[in-house]
């Protein structure tokens, strides 16, 4: 079991459409398949390569039937991604990845902004993840609290967290 650290600490700011101020970035929901596979390469450079997840944990098969993926691009290129799956009211967000050059900018905040407002949009009434626990502060930020205890997943301290919409 270990506890996994982001590298550096560049902050920055996003205005409220979820644009970053600084360093303009865009968010929204992937369009493509060519998109698509760009936002799993991003999630197997995060997850498996930095962080030793095995590819057969992070491919769960529930990206291409009925998952929402969210992207945050920089000038083009998709740097960043997470999923979204619809359960009655209840959505299941994860798999929330940003590529190491661009982390600490906002992004992450950004795509849990448009999470919420896809969620309502879709009539969710509550967000649940798995949180890594290195990363809480953000989902604390966010709007999330924790639902019982530390537990490991993929050899990586996590914890359950859910927001109400």
């Amino acid at each position: 079991m270990r506890k996994w650290h982001p590298a550096s600490v560049k902050l920055s700011r996003v205005d409220s459409t979820g644009t970053d101020t600084e360093i303009g970035f865009e968010v929204r929901e992937l369009r493509t398949q060519q998109e698509l596979e760009a936002a799993l390469q991003i999630r197997y450079e995060v997850f498996c390569l930095e962080q030793g997840v095995p590819r057969n944990e992070e491919r769960d098969g529930r990206d291409r039937t009925g998952a929402l993926h969210l992207i945050g691009l920089i000038d083009g290129e998709i740097v960043a991604t997470c999923r979204m799956v619809f359960a009655g009211t209840t959505v299941q967000f994860s798999r929330l990845a940003v590529r190491a050059t661009a982390r600490r900018r906002g992004i992450a905040a950004a795509l849990l902004k448009k999470a919420d407002t896809e969620a309502r949009a879709r009539g969710a009434e509550r967000i649940v993840l798995h949180a890594q626990t290195y990363a809480r502060s953000l989902y604390d930020q966010a709007g999330y609290f924790p639902r019982g205890r530390e537990f490991v997943e993929a050899n990586i301290e996590h914890i359950a967290m859910e927001k109400l919409l």
